[in-house]
C-alpha cells in the first residue's frame, strides 16, 4: 500500500482507490453509507403533499386485533466494508415487496465521553469493538420492530462522532434487515434473528473500500485510516467478527457479486412471508356477530332533527349540494357528542363581575384527529371548528382487489401522538376491516387503547362488533347503526358510496363500493 501514502488530496485519493476495486455492474449506483431506513425505492406514487405506496401492507394481526406472527428478521454480518449494505439492498430489490425496513448497526454507536471524543478525533478510539455499540438499545429496538411497533432510531454523525439531535422513526416492518459488523456478537440479539447471513469478502477489497469511504464520505486522511485499520479494524475482525461466521445460516462469498446466493435467500424469505399471510376480512364476517351491541358503543340520540338529516342523505335523489350540507351538520353534531366522552376535571375561574365560577376543563394533554382517507378527511373541518389548534393525521387504507384484504398504503401521524386523545374518523364502517387496521396502527405508535375514539356517521353492526371485540376499550361513536352488510360488504339499507356522493366522483365499475376500495371500513 506504499503507493497510497503520497496522494495529493481526498478526492484524488478516492479516485485512485476506485481502480483497485473489482468492477461493479453498470446499472448499479455507487454504494452509499446508510443509517437505518425503510426500503430504498418502494413502489409509490408521489404528489405535492403525500407519498402513497402503490403496493400496500397487508394485515399483520388477526381478527382479535393482535399480531399473530412477528416480522421476519434477517441479520447480515461481516467485516467492515464487506458489502453488507449492498447485499441488503439487493435482497430488498429482489424481494419486491413494500414495508421492508433496513436497520443499520452504525446507528447504534454509544454516546462518547469527552475523553473518547478526543481519542476518536486522533483515530485512537476503537469503533470496531463490541463495547462501542449500545446493544441494549439495539435489542429493544429490534424487539419492538418485530412486534410491529413504531420505533425511534438514533442518527449517528461519523464526522463528529456523535448522535444527532433528531432521531428517525421507523414503522411497518414485514421484513427487517439488520446489518452490522457485530450483528452476531450478542446472544440476545442472535435469538431475535430468523435468518443469519455472513458476507465474506477478501480483506484487500475491504481495506480499499474502507479507504475510499472514509476519505470521500467522512473527510479522513489516508494515513489516519490506515493507522486505524491496522490498530483496530483488522484485529477486531480476527478476534470478534470472523469467529461469528460459524453461527451464520448462510455464508455469501464475494458479497454482492454472488447473485446465486442472494436469489436463494430471497426464495426462502418469500416462502416465510407466504406462511405469514392472514385472512382477516373472512374471519370478521363470521365471528361474534350475534352478540348484543357493546357498551363501548354510543349512538347519537335519534331526535326528529337527526332522523330528518339521515332521511335526506340516505335518499338517492338528494343533490350533491344538499348531501354535503346535511352530512356536515351531522358531522358537527357527532363530534360535539364525542367530545363529551373526553376526561374533564373541576376548575374555578373568575367572571368579569369578580365572581368565582365552578366549571370543568379538559383533563388531557392534547386532542389529535386522524382521518381514514378519503371519506374520513371530510370530517376534519368539523373537528377543527370545535377543537382549537387540533393536530391532524391521515391514514390511507385500500382493499387488495385480488385478496379482498385491507392494505396500509400511506401514514402521516403527528409527533408524540402517544400522549394524546385520538379521534379516529371515517364516514362509514361496514365490516370494520379498515377501522381495525387504523386502530392497530395507533396502538403500534403507543396510543393507549382507551384514548382512541372511533367516529363514523354510519356503521353496520358487523363493523361495531369487529372493532369492539378486537379492541374492547376503544370508544365507538356514531349517528346510526344499520343491521346488515350484503355480499359486497355494503351497509344495508345504508347511505350508498359516501365518497362518490360527497366528492361528485363516479362509482367504481362492477358494482363495488369505492369506500370499500379507498377505505375498507
Amino acid at each position: 500500500m506504499t503507493g497510497l501514502g503520497a496522494s495529493g488530496g481526498s478526492a484524488s485519493s478516492a479516485e485512485s482507490l476506485d481502480r483497485l476495486l473489482p468492477p461493479v455492474g453498470a446499472g448499479r449506483s455507487p454504494r452509499k453509507r446508510t443509517t437505518s431506513q425503510c426500503k430504498s425505492e418502494p413502489p409509490l406514487l408521489r404528489t405535492s403533499k403525500r407519498t402513497i405506496y402503490t403496493a400496500g401492507r397487508p394485515p399483520w394481526y388477526n381478527e382479535h386485533g393482535t399480531q399473530s406472527k412477528e416480522a421476519f428478521a434477517i441479520g447480515l454480518g461481516g467485516g467492515s466494508a464487506s458489502g453488507k449494505t449492498t447485499v441488503a439492498r439487493m435482497i430488498i430489490e429482489a424481494l419486491d415487496v413494500p414495508w421492508v425496513v433496513l436497520l443499520s448497526m452504525d446507528s447504534f454507536y454509544k454516546v462518547l465521553t469527552k475523553q473518547q471524543q478526543e481519542q476518536a478525533a486522533h483515530n485512537n478510539f476503537n469503533f470496531d469493538h463490541p463495547d462501542a455499540f449500545d446493544f441494549d438499545l439495539i435489542v429493544s429496538t429490534l424487539k419492538k420492530l418485530k412486534q410491529g411497533k413504531s420505533v425511534k432510531v438514533p442518527i449517528y454523525d461519523f464526522t463528529t462522532h456523535s448522535r444527532k439531535k433528531d432521531w428517525k422513526t421507523l414503522y411497518g416492518a414485514n421484513v427487517i434487515i439488520f446489518e452490522g459488523i457485530m450483528a452476531f456478537a450478542d446472544k440476545t440479539l442472535l435469538e431475535l434473528l430468523d435468518m443469519k447471513i455472513f458476507v465474506d469478502t477478501d480483506s484487500d477489497i475491504r481495506l480499499v473500500r474502507r479507504l475510499r469511504r472514509d476519505i470521500s464520505e467522512r473527510g479522513r486522511d489516508i494515513e489516519g485510516v490506515i493507522k486505524q485499520y491496522n490498530k483496530f479494524v483488522k484485529p477486531a475482525f480476527d478476534q470478534y467478527i470472523q469467529p461469528t461466521m460459524r453461527v451464520a445460516d448462510i455464508v455469501v462469498p464475494r458479497g454482492s457479486g454472488n447473485t446465486v446466493a442472494i436469489d436463494l435467500i430471497v426464495q426462502h424469505v418469500h416462502s416465510q412471508l407466504e406462511e405469514r399471510e392472514l385472512s382477516v376480512r373472512a374471519a370478521l364476517a363470521s365471528a361474534h356477530q350475534c352478540h348484543p351491541l357493546p357498551r363501548t358503543l354510543s349512538v347519537l340520540k335519534s331526535t326528529p332533527q337527526v332522523r330528518g338529516m339521515h332521511t335526506i342523505i340516505r335518499d338517492k335523489e338528494t343533490s350533491r349540494d344538499e348531501f354535503i350540507f346535511y352530512s356536515k351538520r351531522l358531522m358537527r353534531l357527532l363530534i360535539e357528542h364525542a367530545l363529551s366522552f373526553l376526561p374533564f376535571q373541576d376548575c374555578v375561574v373568575q367572571t368579569p363581575q369578580g365572581q368565582d365560577y365552578a366549571g370543568k376543563c379538559y383533563a388531557g394533554k392534547q386532542i389529535t384527529g386522524v382521518s381514514i382517507l378519503r371519506a374520513g378527511e371530510t370530517m376534519e373541518p368539523a373537528l377543527r371548528a370545535v377543537c382549537k389548534d387540533v393536530r391532524i393525521g391521515t391514514i390511507l387504507i385500500q382493499t387488495n382487489q385480488l385478496t379482498g384484504e385491507p392494505e396500509l398504503h400511506y401514514l402521516r401521524l403527528p409527533k408524540d401522538i402517544s400522549d394524546d386523545h385520538v379521534i379516529l374518523m371515517d364516514c362509514t364502517v361496514s365490516t370494520g376491516a379498515a377501522a381495525m387496521m387504523a386502530v392497530r396502527v395507533l396502538l403500534d405508535h403507543d396510543v393507549p387503547e382507551d384514548k382512541i375514539f372511533l367516529l363514523s356517521l354510519l356503521m353496520a353492526e358487523m363493523g361495531v362488533h369487529s372493532v369492539a371485540y378486537a379492541f374492547p376499550r376503544v370508544r365507538i361513536i356514531t349517528t346510526a347503526v344499520d343491521k346488515r352488510v350484503n355480499d359486497l360488504f355494503r351497509i344495508i339499507p345504508g347511505i350508498g358510496n359516501f365518497g362518490d356522493r360527497y366528492f361528485g366522483t363516479d362509482a367504481v365499475p362492477d358494482g363495488s363500493d369505492e369506500e370499500e376500495v379507498a377505505s375498507t371500513s
